[in-house]
């Protein structure tokens, strides 16, 4: 792993510091009440969450990915939920600045970058999973732009976003379905209709909606790149920045409850000793050390690929499908660690555990991971 630049290590380190002295103290409080962490994100406003993947010339911190997973994680250490906020948006930030028209960049970017603009992506709909080619969204030319069609699902921080990026189908006609996909940067407005919050087992304080768009006005100049047709490949390409993003998560959980569990093996005692020196738990957290270990090296890994500008989709399914995997068994260890009390909302390990999965679910499930690993690891390793 290599080591991240001075200026991109302070950004992890502040993150960090933030935190530990202002987010652990009150997440019970936000996640209890399944409440918007409104006074965290102003602060991340002015840490420069939202700005990490902006251009400079537009007001961004415009660190590397590996430095942005390095902030997700501590974000997530602290609370999951937080490193969500910033998720989608990092997503169409990336794709606005590398595919985006001269006038897209300058319209969005640097509103994303202080947080005043805040984004998310809407791929999932209610009958398709993870399907994304069998969408139904449509989008119709009509005049100087597109009437808007279908409805989108589980699209987090959608009641606090300004703007939309929502893959549809720009040509019904296309074959395959694919190629006649764009991304459409939407800003909420007549025709569009955000439904109640989805009430969930985990991911609190953040909302996850269905968008419900009824022949919503767009205009020609909110397609991605201006060119139609491409929006399946760029989808794509920041669907690598995403899945980078949710391993990051899953280490950040995983890293939180080792250390809650490592504090109490060393604080409980029975049979008198520190119940760590019994080998039972002893090897529980020699294993959960050594997941957490190995998830954020396959997380680094898939960071300084995509930042060398290669294609690295095999590397963030493989560090998203091992991370959320490794996040889901270390906060069930930590659990096992604690016991009974491990059970008890007094401590923080049944968070872990109830936020956990979302990272096998999200961003393309684990067995999609699989398929996509799969299938690039046959087309690099021809025979």
């Amino acid at each position: 792993m290599s080591p991240l630049a001075e200026h991109e290590q302070q950004m992890v380190d502040l993150t960090a510091r933030f935190v530990d002295e202002r987010v652990r103290p009150r997440v019970a409080e936000f996640e209890a009440e399944d409440r918007y962490p409104e006074e965290f994100v102003e602060e991340m406003k002015i840490l420069g969450c939202f700005g990490l993947l902006v251009p400079e010339e537009h007001g961004g911190a415009d660190v590397s990915t590996a430095c942005f997973a390095r902030v997700t994680e501590e974000l997530a250490r602290g609370w999951m939920s937080l490193a969500g906020a910033i998720g989608g948006h990092a997503v169409i930030a990336h794709l606005i600045r590398t595919f985006g028209t001269e006038a897209q960049r300058s319209a969005y970017l640097p509103r994303m970058a202080d947080g005043s603009l805040r984004a998310t992506m809407a791929l999932t709909e209610p009958g398709g999973g993870s399907d994304l080619q069998s969408m139904r969204t449509h989008a119709d030319p009509d005049g100087d732009g597109y009437l808007v069609t279908g409805s989108k699902t589980w699209i987090s921080n959608a009641r606090h976003a300004g703007l939309v990026g929502l893959l549809c189908r720009t040509d019904r006609d296309a074959t395959p379905p694919h190629t006649g996909m764009g991304v459409l940067l939407v800003e909420p407005a007549d025709g569009l209709t955000v439904g109640p919050k989805i009430p969930k087992l985990g991911y609190r304080g953040i909302e996850a909606c269905e968008l419900v768009f009824d022949r919503m006005p767009v205009p020609a100049s909110a397609l991605l790149g201006g060119e139609p047709g491409r929006g399946w490949a760029q989808m794509m390409r920041g669907l690598e920045v995403g899945r980078i993003q949710v391993a990051a998560r899953a280490v950040g959980v995983a890293q939180a409850a080792l250390a809650a569990a490592t504090r109490y093996a060393q604080e409980r005692e029975s049979f008198g000793k520190p119940i760590w020196q019994h080998q039972s738990v002893g090897n529980l957290l020699a294993d959960m050390a050594t997941r957490v270990c190995a998830a954020r090296l396959l997380t680094a890994d898939a960071a300084q690929r995509f930042d060398s500008g290669a294609r690295a989709d095999m590397e963030a399914g493989m560090a998203k499908l091992f991370a959320s995997e490794a996040a889901v068994q270390v906060a069930l260890d930590a659990m096992r660690v604690h016991g009974g009390y491990g059970f008890s909302k007094e401590f923080e390990v049944e968070r872990y555990y109830r936020d956990a999965p979302l990272m096998v679910l999200g961003e393309g499930t684990n067995e999609i991971q699989r398929s996509v690993i799969a299938a690039q690891w046959i087309a690099r390793h021809r025979t």
